[in-house]
């Protein structure tokens, strides 16, 4: 791959072929803000926001498509209950070392948060230095799918359909591997929230009030379980993704976690440098 340009390509991760694409500084200049997209986005559906990301941060930005998704090879269905589980445990990390990665920020959007979050739930990777969550999902409300089932119908009609394959090159598979899954009966008890007690970084947790997909108790489950500091932003007027109903306040929000987290590993440095220099004398 060649990190100084924002054209796709393709890489190997998880058994499969993905698409992806970088902008800003690469790993050995700056940390890496990695993108996760939504149960039915792909790295086209973040739009310009990659782009704005770099350009606020002064981070490095990577966006891909899961498999599945976008031009990523297809998945086979039907997908398996703990399908984001998996992705976090078998498919990331394989994502991340072939980017290069040495620092990075995860940066997750509804399923893709709940990706991020079950990561570092799960896997010790001194590499992430913070989580991003936009829209998390730590356990099905009957309010999101309630959602879920309208998308199915909009997809049947055909107008979801049409829309989504722009972005996808087996629609199909995107929209059933994901709708299917969390349509189905046993999927009413899926719950994450055990993952939440074992970040152990620093968490941006950013929701609009007028999420169709979740409510603020998914919020709520971050203030009860994480032991690592937490901000928040809750937004007025903005639904599901506040990347693009709010992407202002969005941008901001995070350009200021990231602000504060590049000065504490900053100020953190010489300590480090010093303790290592007084251990070789010892």
């Amino acid at each position: 791959m060649s990190w100084a340009s924002s054209a796709p390509f393709r890489f190997r991760a998880g058994g499969a072929t993905l698409e992806g694409r970088s902008v800003g500084p690469p790993p050995d200049e700056a940390a890496t803000l990695v993108l996760l997209h939504e149960g039915l986005g792909s790295m086209a559906l973040w739009r310009d926001f990659p782009e704005r990301l770099a350009r606020e941060t002064g981070l490095g930005v990577f966006a891909y498509s899961r498999r599945g998704y976008g031009g990523s090879d297809p998945v086979e269905l039907p997908r398996p209950l703990n399908y984001m589980t998996r992705e976090a445990i078998d498919v990331l990390p394989d994502v991340l070392n072939a980017i290069g990665v040495k620092r990075a920020i995860l940066l997750g959007h509804s399923d893709g948060a709940s990706i991020a979050a079950l990561y570092l739930g799960n896997v010790q990777d001194r590499r992430i230095r913070g989580l991003i969550l936009l829209a998390p999902h730590f356990f099905a409300e009957p309010h999101g799918l309630a959602s879920i089932a309208a998308a199915k119908r909009a997809f049947e009609t055909g107008v979801l359909r049409e829309r989504l394959a722009k972005y996808h090159q087996d629609v199909d598979g995107a929209f059933w591997g994901w709708n299917r899954a969390w349509l189905d009966p046993a999927f009413k008890e899926w719950n994450i929230e055990e993952a939440i007690d074992y970040i152990r970084v620093p968490v941006l947790a950013i929701q609009g009030r007028d999420d169709q997909y979740g409510t603020l108790a998914q919020i709520a489950a971050l203030e009860q379980r994480l032991y690592a500091p937490l901000d928040q932003a809750i937004l007025d007027d903005c639904g599901h993704a506040p990347f693009i109903d709010k992407p202002e306040e969005t941008l901001a929000a995070i350009a200021d976690f990231v602000m504060r987290l590049e000065r504490i590993e900053k100020a953190e440095a010489p300590i480090l440098l010093r303790e290592a220099r007084e251990g070789d004398r010892a």
